[in-house]
């Protein structure tokens, strides 16, 4: 399954079934088959993507020192694609939505 967002705001943005899933757990929507994020909404979506990315990003940093530390070779870390590089588009989108006071849409 592809998730289509698409807001009036913006041109549409896809995403595959994992990763629109996770995007939209984080944000505290329904990653059901049809839903809505109406622009009052966008601000603390923003703000939980902002802080899982950064969550993130301090565990890969911790995991990478603790295998310096003891002098192996941090795995995997360069190989996964982040949540940052998957929700940036996402949350542009929110951005711009927000701005114009147009809903983001996904399933209709």
């Amino acid at each position: 399954m592809l998730y289509k967002f698409k807001s009036k705001a913006t041109g549409d943005l896809i995403m595959l079934e994992p990763n629109g899933r996770r995007v939209l757990e984080i944000i505290g929507k329904d990653a059901g088959p049809k839903g809505i994020i109406l622009p009052d909404e966008m601000p603390g979506a923003i703000s939980a993507l902002e802080a899982a990315i950064a969550k993130e990003e301090k565990e890969q940093e911790a995991l990478a020192a603790e295998a310096k530390a003891k002098g192996e070779v941090a795995r995997g870390l360069a190989d996964n694609v982040s949540l940052r590089q998957r929700a940036v588009p996402f949350v542009d989108m929110l951005k711009r939505a927000s701005s114009a006071g147009k809903e983001v849409v996904w399933g209709v």
